[in-house]
């Protein structure tokens, strides 16, 4: 029996690997795909489909916030495979409540088993709401804190820097550069994988993705700086003054947060 599939992710890359590996696992239809998490709430109710896999790290509405919309709406919940990062304790959390998960960069013969354990829960009676909805709770608990404090590695050592300190952040070949502000500011690499989830250990309040490649603390802006065709760059106050451009999505922020 083929089974429906929807894959809600919000990097593309992860979407492609994904769709790639269960075309080879045979009998699955990827119907649809989501790059957020607003998507994939449509995506679900609209085809209503056999397997979600879901990520769990998404920018705006994340793979809890959708499971959380989708049982407040009452829709009929498909079987969820969890696309994740998290730490081990957490992945225990999904294997005690028989939710199966998928951990990044994906795996040909994991993806493999999560489709034959999924397929094998198709027919069992009994809905999964009321697990899904204990499995939100338990791991909204056990989401990464925000510290104070972000660790950098430079010249072969590790530092530990204030968030107020970081200047901006930028990604390049899949390698994440930090630079910190002040007398002592320095450049250093996180060991984290994505912007996204270097954002998410950062203070909203102080942070934003003002580029698709940049994050920049907002209280280090030295100045906005117009630019071609009605857009900005933004002047930093690191050694170097760097310049960082402000995407056009972002253009409409940067007016809100300033008011241009």
């Amino acid at each position: 029996m083929s089974l429906s599939a929807v894959i809600v992710d919000d990097e593309q890359l992860a979407r492609d690997e994904l769709a790639f590996l269960l075309k080879n696992v045979g009998d699955i239809d990827v119907v649809a795909q989501g790059k957020n998490g607003l998507e994939g709430v449509n995506l679900i109710r609209e085809h209503n489909p056999d397997l979600v896999f879901l990520d769990v790290q998404m920018p705006g509405l994340d793979g809890f916030g959708v499971l959380k919309k989708l049982l407040d709406r009452k829709v009929a919940l498909p079987k969820i495979i969890f696309a994740t990062a998290f730490d081990q304790y957490a992945v225990k959390a999904f294997e005690v409540n028989a939710i199966d998960y998928l951990l990044k960069p994906f795996d040909k013969k994991r993806v493999t088993q999560s489709v034959q354990k999924a397929r094998a829960k198709i027919d069992a009676s009994g809905s999964s709401s009321e697990k899904l909805d204990t499995l939100v709770r338990m791991l909204e608990s056990q989401k990464p804190q925000q510290t104070s404090k972000v660790l950098l590695k430079a010249a072969g050592r590790l530092f530990l820097v204030n968030q107020k300190d970081i200047c901006f952040a930028s990604i390049e070949d899949g390698i994440i550069s930090v630079v910190t502000a002040g007398p002592t500011g320095m450049e250093g690499q996180s060991n984290c994988r994505t912007l996204e989830e270097l954002l998410s250990s950062l203070d909203p309040n102080l942070f934003w993705r003002a580029h698709r490649s940049y994050l920049v603390n907002i209280n280090r802006i030295k100045e906005v700086v117009p630019w071609f065709k009605s857009s900005y760059q933004l002047r930093l106050d690191d050694k170097k003054q760097t310049e960082i451009p402000v995407s056009r999505a972002q253009t409409k922020r940067l007016r809100e947060l300033f008011g241009l």
